[in-house]
């Protein structure tokens, strides 16, 4: 037993669509425990003051992760790497490249996480405007302690380029489930005792037990790293000068999301809860689909861009496009129809009251119109980053960051002062009679700006690539009208449902939003198939194969 799953630990994984859906199924549990620990969050403390601490807590340290910690991310070392590991040598020059990085971010992490523990308190007043003294001085205590999670999600990230590029996939996999793993002992073990204080060190454990995996494989290619005494600075600006247009991307990004926290803390109390507990919801989907398909694609997109096969790169971006729309479009429809039985299901119980979940529902409902442009958006990125171009990521993800911010106060300010607006929303959204629902105007300012960014990511893509086809055009319709035949199918089936089953009880609403999502599913494929949609005569093949051993479509298709 030990012996197979040592093999399956060191295996390499040479295609795509196995990385992929090794990727997204390690993803999918990492979430399913991602969501026990928010319905654990939500059972124990519910939409209060306490949970709008602990997310708000998080956002300097999130923030340090995506400024600093990501400047040795995996995007940025690859290319590096790949170059250094060319050959059957004894790979010196790729040992001290990742020796040089390993000193200059340990050494910058410490200096900056000191700098941030003194002048956390000055902070932490800007980021959260509406919390009461109490508030803000414990925000301030579980900020500080967060620190350690940037440095040890950095080495992880340092570390990781090696997993990726010897594709130990299934060990780099592993770190997101640990990393939830520390955060749900956090819940358990320290915060009886120690109260939300305690999730802050569930926080760091997790942070800790990411990056030992990647010490795994380290020690396995002995790449451990050691401190250099010499810097080859040269290099390490080489390094910088590609990941800080990304990194600064990022930044942007999460900025537009640290101001928004500001704003939800002055909607009142759960506001931020809300906003955070439904955007961890849709980065479900968006951590499947989305984030295994770019990161399962990205070497390979780096070794044609090495290679000069232009061709290859193109169409291996335009078949896990494909994949990404096919996948992502019905997820989307689904979350929007099925945003109550989600919700009630995954976060109700405990102090979460239906009041709250119709709140939450809201919020997920306006999140996930954008799945599909953040999932898009990942992939086009690691293109551009693969071809060696950060910049032209970064101008987008800034122009549309300071559009999100803007945006958001407009549709708040509005909000509050049109009554028919807010009427309107209240009713589409069926949140009638709740306060605070101002916030639901975050999530859909977010959406907004996300959908913007990524129109000009297609359209640039097009353009940068000389890509003349069609691009994606059959694939996107196809999933839209699909798409919609679900949704339409899902709500209909819903009403049928709700008098066959008992919807006080947890396992009734289970089972009508499991069966009407279902008869949905199928009614999509058949619309699929009428179609003859390649994804699904791809998926229709794979069967035959498996269970009538016929043989096999090609993968790769016409152009699109």
């Amino acid at each position: 037993m030990v012996k197979k799953i040592l093999t399956i630990l060191n295996k390499e994984f040479s295609s795509i669509h196995q990385a992929a859906f090794l990727l997204g199924f390690f993803a999918l549990f990492s979430q399913v425990l991602g969501l026990l620990r928010d319905r654990l969050l939500a059972s124990h403390i519910g939409l209060s003051s306490n949970l709008d601490i602990y997310y708000a807590a998080f956002r300097i340290p999130d923030f340090i992760y995506v400024s600093v910690a990501c400047l040795v991310s995996i995007t940025a070392l690859m290319p590096f790497l790949t170059e250094k590991m060319k050959g059957d040598g004894d790979h010196a020059e790729a040992h001290r490249f990742l020796n040089d990085m390993f000193t200059v971010f340990l050494y910058a992490m410490i200096a900056i996480s000191v700098i941030l523990y003194i002048i956390m308190p000055y902070i932490a007043k800007s980021i959260t405007p509406g919390f009461s003294p109490e508030a803000t001085l414990l925000t301030i205590k579980i900020s500080r302690l967060m620190l350690l999670s940037p440095i040890f999600l950095g080495l992880s990230n340092l570390f990781g380029s090696v997993t990726q590029f010897y594709r130990r996939f299934f060990l780099y996999s592993l770190s997101p489930v640990l990393y939830n793993v520390g955060i749900i002992l956090g819940i358990f073990l320290f915060y009886p005792s120690m109260g939300v204080v305690g999730l802050a060190w569930g926080v760091a454990l997790g942070a800790m037990l990411h990056m030992f995996v990647q010490l795994v494989v380290m020690v396995k290619y002995k790449f451990v790293p050691k401190i250099s005494k010499v810097i080859n600075w040269n290099e390490v600006l080489r390094v910088l000068a590609i990941s800080l247009p990304r990194t600064a991307g990022l930044a942007f990004n999460n900025m537009a999301i640290i101001i928004i926290i500001a704003f939800a803390s002055l909607v009142g109390e759960g506001a931020i809860s809300v906003f955070k507990l439904s955007s961890n919801l849709q980065a479900v989907p968006l951590a499947i689909i989305g984030v295994s398909y770019a990161v399962a694609t990205f070497s390979n997109l780096t070794k044609y861009i090495s290679e000069n096969q232009r061709d290859k790169f193109i169409d291996q971006v335009t078949l896990s496009a494909r994949q990404v729309i096919f996948w992502s479009m019905p997820v989307t429809v689904l979350f929007i129809v099925l945003r109550a039985q989600i919700v009630r299901v995954i976060l109700g119980s405990g102090h979460f009251t239906w009041q709250d979940t119709r709140l939450v529902a809201a919020s997920l409902a306006i999140f996930a119109l954008s799945v599909v442009a953040q999932s898009m958006i990942l992939l086009f990125a690691r293109a551009y980053y693969a071809a060696g171009n950060t910049r032209k990521p970064l101008i987008m993800n800034f122009i549309c960051s300071f559009g999100i911010v803007i945006l958001a106060y407009v549709l708040v300010h509005f909000f509050n002062q049109l009554a028919p607006l807010k009427n309107l929303i209240e009713t589409l959204l069926r949140v009638q009679g709740i306060p605070g629902t101002a916030v639901l105007m975050l999530p859909l300012a977010y959406s907004i700006g996300t959908i913007v960014n990524f129109i000009l990511h297609w359209v640039h893509f097009k353009k940068d690539f000389e890509n003349n086809q069609p691009f994606l055009r059959t694939a996107f319709f196809q999933s839209i009208f699909a798409s919609i035949v679900i949704g339409m199918v899902t709500y209909i089936a819903l009403g049928p449902l709700a008098k066959i089953f008992d919807l006080d009880k947890f396992i009734d609403f289970l089972l009508q939003g499991l069966i009407a999502g279902i008869i949905g599913i199928i009614a999509g494929g058949i619309v699929l198939s009428l179609m003859k949609n390649k994804e699904m005569l791809m998926i229709q093949e794979t069967f035959k194969t498996k269970f009538w051993k016929t043989s096999p479509i090609s993968a790769t298709g016409e152009g699109i």
